[in-house]
């Protein structure tokens, strides 16, 4: 039956997240109270999480790769993350596995959600991406590295690709793997001060 107090973590939700998360059942009840908290009504809309994901990058706009990072996680299609939706992408972007890792990033690349990414796909994440480096950053990227474009021309042709052709998920995943260089062009880690 789950509990039956209101607003309490059902049994089913809470035993599915430590199968299928890092978390212990203590860390889910704690972080469970929080997200009450800041959303009482148990969901997270997609301007809440863009504006949330904003105090991350005060210096850029991360509000389009917010856009499709909320996409990649709304599974179910309606609009708003609930809290077993958001621990998911909290586990998926926080696991020490690479792979699982890939796996979530491969689904933010595949826009259209049909298995297999495209090069406009990886131009139009990689555009969202470089909205989010500062532009002084900008400026000391590599020449072949310093333009959305030149970045999803450089990660075809690592995947020896035409224009036309696509990226299956295991293919994409198994060649980032391979290739560090290729890890870090579709992502943006912002520097340390």
């Amino acid at each position: 039956m789950g509990n039956s107090k209101s607003g309490a973590l059902s049994k089913e939700i809470l035993e599915d997240l430590k199968l299928n998360t890092k978390y212990t059942e203590d860390e889910l009840c704690k972080w469970y109270e929080s997200f009450q908290k800041q959303c009482p009504d148990g969901r997270i809309t997609r301007a809440e999480f863009e504006k949330i994901y904003g105090n991350f990058f005060p210096n850029s706009d991360p509000k389009v790769y917010a856009r499709h990072v909320f996409r990649s996680f709304d599974t179910n299609d309606d609009g708003t993350l609930d809290f077993r939706e958001y621990i998911i992408a909290l586990h998926l972007t926080s696991s020490g596995k690479t792979d699982l890792k890939l796996e979530w990033a491969f689904s933010l690349f595949d826009v259209d959600r049909n298995g297999e990414i495209s090069k406009n796909e990886v131009l139009e994440i990689i555009s969202a991406i470089f909205k989010m480096i500062p532009p002084e950053e900008q400026k000391s990227l590599p020449e072949d590295e310093n333009t959305p474009q030149k970045r999803a021309d450089k990660l075809w042709t690592y995947f020896k690709k035409g224009d036309t052709d696509k990226i299956a998920e295991q293919e994409f995943i198994s060649g980032v793997m391979k290739n560090e260089a290729i890890m870090k062009l579709i992502q943006y880690e912002p520097k340390k001060k």
